[in-house]
């Protein structure tokens, strides 16, 4: 009985390995320059530019007014 949960669980372990590698694989191409003429951006100026487009999205997102309750109408 032991054997077979050590084997369930063996197996679950694989397939979840299996599945974090192929979403790994599948992100490198997106960490590609866009253009292939742009000079290639260190991790620093990356991480820069992920954090200014959050907080523009956050921005916008906080200008938008909210929904009335219906009762409220």
């Amino acid at each position: 009985m032991r054997s077979l949960g050590l084997v369930g669980l063996v197996l679950a372990l694989v397939i979840v390995g299996l599945l974090v590698k192929k979403q790994m694989s599948s992100l490198v191409p997106a960490t590609a320059p866009a253009a292939p003429g742009a000079p290639a951006q260190n991790v620093r100026e990356q991480s820069q530019q992920i954090q200014q487009q959050v907080r523009q999205s956050v921005e916008a997102a906080m200008q938008q007014p909210r929904p009335l309750p219906d009762d409220a109408k």
